[in-house]
């Protein structure tokens, strides 16, 4: 499954594999009262729970939809494709540094959502995979002698 989007008349476009015949088709998702003042996320949610076209984009995250307006958006505003792409990956970006205790709640919620997606990328297995082993055991090799540590060795009751 692909999914992008046509900016004249505006569109998200998602091409997919028809199951039962196995054929690629393409579905074009019109994109109507959308502006350069528009919100990408409210957009993104009002077309994944469109009627019309919420069976097709089940596959489809909330994410992906929501940059796809903003490279809409960028375009509306007449911002290269090169500046709207590096305003999405400064928007999407988490700062380790940046103290969220000092964000809004919609802001946060954004990170929070970020934070979930790169975990979710970077998971090996989930419980409902095949293959997925639930208690792994791993022997590491000693070639060398193994050094001790001070806080090792230091009693409990020292503190």
């Amino acid at each position: 499954m692909k999914c992008g989007v046509r900016f004249q008349p505006p569109a998200i476009i998602l091409v997919y594999e028809n199951e039962i015949k196995g054929k690629s088709r393409q579905r074009i998702m019109p994109v109507r009262n959308f502006s350069k003042f528009s919100d990408c996320t409210r957009a993104a949610e009002q077309l994944k729970n469109n009627p019309r076209h919420k069976s097709y984009l089940e596959q489809v995250s909330l994410r992906q939809l929501e940059k796809l307006f903003c490279f809409l958006r960028g375009y509306l505003r007449g911002q290269s494709l090169a500046e709207t792409m590096e305003q999405i990956k400064r928007e999407t970006t988490i700062d380790p540094e940046e103290d969220l205790n000092k964000l809004d709640d919609k802001e946060l919620a954004k990170r929070k959502s970020i934070m979930d997606e790169l975990f979710e990328k970077k998971q090996k297995k989930k419980k409902d995979d095949p293959d997925f082993v639930y208690d792994i055991e791993v022997e590491f090799p000693q070639d060398e002698q193994l050094q001790s540590c001070d806080w090792d060795t230091e009693s409990a009751y020292e503190f």
